[in-house]
């Protein structure tokens, strides 16, 4: 099993997935990835991708997490554990992966998705995917 079929199971689990990545938070890269739609092209994938890393460890959220340290007086970074984004149509449920700071899992699914369903599916996942992530 690899992070292709990983991020697959997520998918196919829940009716009202969309796709499932993992981002290599250093590089901005797919490091696997399943989905159910086809307008999710490699360029899109890979500006999804670039965009995720972004709200994670983009230049704006590195300076506020320099500020904070600067303010308690000890250094603290890569402070964002997960994040929900809600669209017009979709949720997207971002983490971490914990045992992999380098590395994120991201789930999109349609607004009829039950919401502790999609971060059950990525919390279960974080433990197969930890050992796959650089």
């Amino acid at each position: 099993m690899d992070i292709n079929d990983i991020c697959g199971q997520i998918v196919q689990g829940m009716n009202t997935a969309l796709g499932c990545a993992v981002v290599d938070l250093n590089s901005g890269l797919l490091l696997g990835v399943s989905h159910k739609v086809p307008y999710f092209t490699a360029s899109y994938l890979d500006a999804a991708a670039a965009a995720a890393v972004d709200m994670v460890r983009g230049r704006t959220v590195t300076a506020i997490e320099q500020m904070i340290s600067n303010i308690r007086g000890k250094e603290d970074n890569m402070m964002i554990e997960e994040i929900q984004i809600t669209t017009k149509s979709t949720y997207h449920f971002l983490a971490v992966i914990p045992e992999k700071p380098n590395s994120m899992v991201v789930l999109i699914t349609s607004r009829k998705a039950n919401l502790g369903m999609g971060w059950s599916a990525i919390r279960m996942a974080l433990p197969k995917l930890a050992p796959m992530c650089p």
